[in-house]
């Protein structure tokens, strides 16, 4: 029995895609890449570049078997670029997604970035819970900044 199909499972990651994109968007540029409430945290602009590196590095692997992780995106430095990175990745994921089949995202391999054996779709959970952690941080920063955060349910 299939709960969630390859096709409901992009569904949500475009869903979530769309949010986190409003999200960028409400930042002022200069915070977006400078601005964190506290010493040892990030500014959300290095967590959307995680967030598509991962992207980037599991979709490839997956759709290709090329599991490479570099930081592709380290020297994107306006919103402008991170918001056409992000789009870009998005669109790069829509053609690798046709490579997939639901057989593909049940294939479990170690896995070559983090360590433990865990399914394709294992691996994508994982990429969506981590844009959703990070995008969690990004509202927070937003609100610090005394900035309303885009509306969460709307996607």
């Amino acid at each position: 029995m299939v709960v969630l199909s390859k096709e409901g499972l992009l569904n949500i990651l475009e869903g979530n895609r769309r949010l986190t994109l409003r999200v960028v968007e409400a930042f002022p540029e200069k915070e977006l890449f400078h601005y964190t409430p506290a010493g040892k945290l990030r500014p959300f602009a290095e967590m959307v570049k995680e967030v598509m590196n991962i992207e980037t590095g599991y979709m490839r692997g997956i759709a290709l078997g090329i599991w490479e992780f570099p930081d592709s995106f380290a020297v994107i430095s306006t919103k402008e670029e991170l918001v056409s990175a992000c789009e870009a990745i998005r669109d790069e994921t829509r053609k690798l997604w046709e490579e997939m089949t639901e057989e593909t995202l049940g294939v479990v391999e170690k896995d070559p970035f983090f360590g433990p054996s865990q399914s394709h779709f294992d691996r994508l959970q994982y990429a969506l819970e981590n844009e959703i952690h990070h995008r969690g941080q990004g509202y927070i920063y937003l609100r610090t900044l005394g900035i309303e955060p885009p509306e969460f349910f709307v996607r």
